[in-house]
């Protein structure tokens, strides 16, 4: 009898008991983790990494949250774009099992020395800018994706498409100059391949140098001696400024047109105003007149956290070109994740991963998303252009080349 009595009572209870604990659940936090150079020579990138995210995140619990779960950026660590310190760091993110997502480092080294870690993990990862192809595609661009890799970065295949199309259709000596890591030689090859296709031509030389050199003059003189007339650079911001000054020495006054490196601050910073005539390759979104509503958004609130800095550029009106992979690449890697554990309902890596899938036409500062269980990347060919730096009265500027 007292058992038939109490049974409603503990029914009531239990199910007080599951709204307490769905509510602690909701109440709780969405926890994610990223390895990037925030200092260092290159933290251009991993520093714009992290203010993307951190705008991204803050966009995110403005409005909420995802299901009523407040995001929390809960590791930040720096590998300086240094191969050994992010898999020390991976080690460190991967051992924290409450982390839902992994943002991955700002470079291909310190990338390619971490993510067979992280595909062994399983979990959501995002890499915001490393360019080799072969993170994703470990097969090849034909072949299936890792299963749990995601990209925003300005692909190799994709940039030297562009590049190597573009330098193909204006000049019959090419010259290749290369930094010597995963990213400078596959994309070298690739622009092989590509003036290859569209002209006929082989390159007259190709040249490497060590990331961080402060000379590359042997390897400009012999391009100089081989007749090039131009030099199509490979490389990050600041070892391109070593380059265009030790062309100025030589007196190699033929173009310098670069990968998205000849359009970072460090470049602008190391070279000065041997700059003007440099072209290179870039995510077009701040090169536009008019900015779509994904790019304005990000520019507004990254105005208003930060300010006008070296990051955002020289012109207080709108941001460099550049901002689009230092920052806003970052922002649409963690809008996405974020979109994809909304979608999943679920923390579960599996269903995160399908879910991210699943994303069709969402428009982001960088691209218009769609991905699928075979394309894991989201920038193409059409969002690129071509730069150049010109002369605006007593200012330096980046304009869509015209020619």
């Amino acid at each position: 009898m007292m058992r038939k009595l109490f049974a409603p009572l503990l029914g009531v209870a239990a199910a007080g008991l599951l709204a307490l604990a769905g509510a602690a659940q909701a109440q709780g936090t969405i926890k994610i983790g990223m390895t990037s150079a925030l200092t260092g020579p290159y933290n251009e990138f991993g520093e714009g990494n992290r203010r993307g995210v951190e705008l991204a995140i803050e966009k995110w619990n403005k409005a909420g949250g995802i299901n009523g779960q407040k995001i929390e950026f809960a590791m930040l660590l720096d590998d300086q774009l240094i191969p050994d310190r992010a898999v020390q760091n991976m080690r460190r993110i991967l051992d924290n099992k409450e982390l839902v997502g992994i943002i991955g480092p700002a470079g291909s080294g310190p990338t390619l020395a971490v993510i067979d870690m992280a595909v062994a993990d399983g979990r959501p990862y995002i890499n915001p800018t490393a360019q080799t192809p072969s993170i994703i595609y470990p097969q090849g661009t034909d072949k299936a994706p890792r299963k749990n890799v995601f990209s925003f970065a300005l692909q190799n295949d994709v940039e030297t498409n562009v590049l190597g199309s573009y330098v193909a259709k204006r000049f019959k000596k090419i010259g290749i100059i290369h930094e010597s890591t995963a990213y400078g030689t596959t994309a070298a090859g690739l622009i092989r391949k590509e003036i290859k296709k569209d002209a006929n031509l082989e390159p007259v030389g190709v040249e490497g140098y060590n990331q961080r050199a402060q000379d590359m003059t042997a390897q400009l003189a012999k391009l100089q001696r081989d007749g090039a007339d131009v030099v199509v650079c490979v490389g990050l911001g600041a070892d391109l400024a070593v380059i265009r000054r030790n062309m100025s020495r030589l007196n190699f006054t033929v173009p310098l047109i670069g990968t998205n490196g000849a359009l970072s601050l460090p470049y602008q910073e190391g070279a000065g105003e041997l700059v003007l005539g440099t072209k290179g390759t870039m995510v077009g979104s701040f090169g536009h007149e008019t900015l779509n509503p994904a790019a304005k958004e990000f520019a507004d609130a990254y105005r208003a956290k930060y300010g006008t800095d070296r990051w955002w550029g020289n012109d207080p009106a709108r941001p460099q070109v550049f901002l689009a992979l230092s920052g806003a690449n970052a922002y649409d890697a963690a809008n996405l994740l974020f979109e994809g554990i909304r979608r999943a309902k679920s923390n579960d890596s599996q269903k995160i991963v399908q879910a991210i899938e699943s994303i069709k036409s969402y428009q982001g500062v960088n691209a218009l998303y769609s991905f699928s269980a075979q394309r894991h990347h989201g920038i193409g060919e059409d969002g690129i252009g071509v730069f150049e730096y010109v002369k605006a009265g007593d200012k330096i500027k980046l304009t869509l080349s015209k020619d």
